[in-house]
């Protein structure tokens, strides 16, 4: 099974004999029980827990069991709406779904993703379980075992972790896992064709390049780039940053180019002045810098050094996430947080209704935010 083909409705003459019997067995557990957790039928019927997940979801789409959460219970013949009956407010396809969510931070950029998934869940009554991770995290698979497992979530809408040694092991589980997964801000292939995964994406390339045009439209003829050491988008903040110089005509190598270290890190400073000095060497006017901690950083040393800003150096951060509230406010650029969450819901919410669709990518454009930070170069 690929990630373009999950697990539909078939014939039963096309299943194997185990998970026909598997299917019966399951079947009479339930007219038993009337509901059980997976953690339970894996038990009783001695098959993984992702096993039983798909046989679920092929019985769901056959109108024969509703998924709850943990578990499974049976739908009777008294609980099906009759033809011409509406279903009754709050109880259709996605009501009572469990939506696991798992993101690498829990006090920075994440959180208006997650209201946007939270709200976007809200009107379709589903459920949001929340949990942090740690870009610092070496394997991210025991936290979304638990998310499906013990949580009973039935998609997965997450950012795992891509570079660490378990990424590829974390992402062969996600394609096994039996339930819709929809990636936060990271893309991924599985198999030997390498089929995409379903993600919703910034497009962080044209968010920088925005601002490298931003720039040059006030006269910039140098204009450098500041990456944060740890961050995932810094390589599309790059990638966009050098395709917009060049079709600007500038040199990307007459200018600063640079990696400030963690905040934590004691060499940061010395960094930051060292950024500073590149840029008087050679004479770089303006800064797209990755991100608002950094503009920020760069900005209190230049006060420092009686540099001004934007009079000897124009500045443009890329985040937005605590730019407008500085003084002076930066100019930024904004990731649309919140419809990256809400759009990865309506995939999710897609891919429960219809399992057999085609593999949705999305990618949603940032905005430029022109504040106090960017004016023409000096004379």
């Amino acid at each position: 099974m690929t990630k373009d083909s999950p697990v539909v409705a078939t014939a039963e003459g096309s299943r194997g004999p185990l998970q026909v019997a598997r299917r019966q067995q399951l079947l009479a557990a339930l007219q038993r029980d009337g509901s059980m957790r997976i953690s339970d039928l894996s038990h009783v019927l001695g098959a993984a827990p992702v096993t039983i997940r798909r046989d679920i979801a092929e019985l769901a789409a056959e109108g024969l069991v509703r998924r709850v959460h943990g578990g499974v219970s049976l739908i009777l013949p008294d609980d099906a709406p009759a033809a011409d009956e509406p279903p009754a407010a709050g109880i259709g396809p996605l009501a009572g779904r469990v939506l696991g969510m798992l993101v690498p931070s829990l006090d920075y950029y994440w959180p208006d993703v997650a209201r946007g998934v939270e709200g976007a869940a809200r009107e379709l009554d589903m459920r949001v379980v929340l949990r942090g991770s740690s870009y610092d995290s070496d394997d991210d698979q025991p936290h979304l075992a638990r998310l499906v497992e013990r949580m009973g979530a039935d998609a997965l809408i997450i950012a795992p972790s891509m570079d660490t040694p378990s990424a590829e092991r974390t992402i062969e589980w996600l394609d096994q896992v039996g339930v819709p997964v929809v990636l936060l801000e990271r893309t991924a292939t599985v198999g030997s064709h390498h089929a995409v995964m379903e993600s919703v994406v910034t497009d962080h390339a044209l968010g920088a390049a925005m601002a490298v045009r931003h720039l040059t439209s006030l006269g910039h003829r140098k204009v450098g780039l500041v990456l944060d050491a740890n961050s995932p988008t810094s390589q599309h903040v790059r990638r966009g940053w050098l395709d917009a110089t060049t079709e600007c005509g500038l040199d990307p190598d007459a200018t600063v180019v640079a990696v400030a270290p963690d905040a934590r890190s004691p060499e940061r400073d010395t960094v930051l002045n060292s950024i500073l000095d590149q840029c008087q060497a050679t004479r770089t006017t303006a800064l797209l810098v990755h991100a608002d901690a950094e503009a920020i950083a760069l900005v209190q040393h230049c006060e420092e050094r009686h540099l001004s800003v934007p009079g000897d150096l124009s500045i443009v951060a890329y985040d937005d996430e605590v730019a407008g509230l500085f003084s002076p406010p930066l100019t930024a650029v904004r990731p649309p947080r919140r419809s990256i969450g809400r759009a990865a819901v309506r995939l999710v919410a897609d891919r429960l209704a219809d399992p057999d669709r085609p593999t949705h990518r999305v990618v949603i454009s940032p905005s430029l935010r022109i504040r106090g930070s960017s004016a023409p170069p000096p004379a």
